[in-house]
């Protein structure tokens, strides 16, 4: 992730690595990365505190893994440089209060999720296996790209939950709608060309899958599933879609055609893409290097 300031315009690019191969092992020949740049205007939003060092930095690490599940993640992940990718892009893009670990880690389950309480960000091997799974059944025709593409969304979102933590951001609404839209933000903004790069599209394809996957695997329904604090898993794969709609409408209309999502939701896509777009821009504007 590369940011530049002209003319009081925030240019930023960040650069995802996605591999075409299988199964995440060796021999993988590396496709042209997709580009997405950020532009947001300069805003009267309140700059960072000035005393403040802002020399933190985001360290990648990968802790040991023992059990199969975790061992397939953990080599899909560092023969791809997936974490030290990930916190170049933040490291390049974003002024940080302190360093932040970016931790590989075995759970015994697929997450990923932001530590307040010690300022660190996990990505469990167990998720990227799982997606590795999950388009492996899905027949997908590379899903070690889609699984990577989905880590890549993940993380996203998990940085949503790190920025609202450590500059003090204001979510009005679920903090998790709020890091769904950073991650959707961060993906579908136009390039230089005014074009939405294609290949972070499908990243944010691929992620709405993954909870299309989740919600068939989820059986039905009871109360503890609607009180809790993330969106319903078909929410959020809604949510994801109209994003992708409303950030470029005619690109993407196929998700209309094809019936993946529905033509009353679509109708207002366009305007909530850029509602959230626009509040994103003005947020991260005084944090942008």
């Amino acid at each position: 992730m590369e940011f530049a300031r002209k003319s009081g315009v925030w240019g930023a690019v960040l650069m995802l690595s996605v591999l075409t191969a299988s199964c995440g092992k060796g021999g993988e020949t590396a496709a042209p990365p997709p580009t997405v740049t950020v532009t947001t205007e300069a805003s009267d939003a309140a700059e960072p505190d000035e005393t403040a060092s802002w020399t933190g930095r985001m360290t990648a690490r990968y802790d040991d893994a023992t059990s199969p599940e975790a061992i397939t993640g953990r080599d899909l992940m560092q023969q791809n440089n997936l974490l030290e990718d990930m916190a170049d892009s933040v490291n390049n893009g974003l002024k940080l209060p302190e360093d932040v670990p970016l931790i590989g880690s075995q759970c015994d389950e697929p997450n990923a999720f932001w530590s307040p309480d010690d300022n660190s960000m996990t990505i469990c091997y167990e998720d990227a296996a799982d997606g590795l799974d999950i388009y492996t059944q899905l027949g997908d025709p590379d899903p070690t790209a889609a699984a990577l593409n989905a880590e890549w969304a993940t993380f996203f979102h998990e940085t949503g939950h790190m920025v609202i933590d450590l500059y003090g951001l204001p979510a009005v609404g679920r903090e998790e709608d709020a890091a769904d839209q950073l991650a959707a933000y961060l993906l579908l903004a136009p390039g230089p060309d005014g074009k939405i790069d294609p290949d972070s599209v499908q990243a944010v394809k691929d992620f709405a899958r993954e909870f299309e996957e989740y919600d068939a695997r989820s059986g039905e329904i009871d109360s503890t599933d609607v009180a809790d604090e993330h969106p319903m898993n078909l929410t959020r794969m809604y949510n994801l879609q109209c994003w992708v709609y409303g950030a470029d409408p005619q690109a993407n209309a196929d998700l209309v055609t094809d019936g993946s999502l529905p033509e009353d939701r679509a109708d207002r896509c366009e305007d909530e893409y850029q509602q959230l777009s626009d509040s994103w821009s003005v947020l991260l504007e005084p944090y942008l290097k």
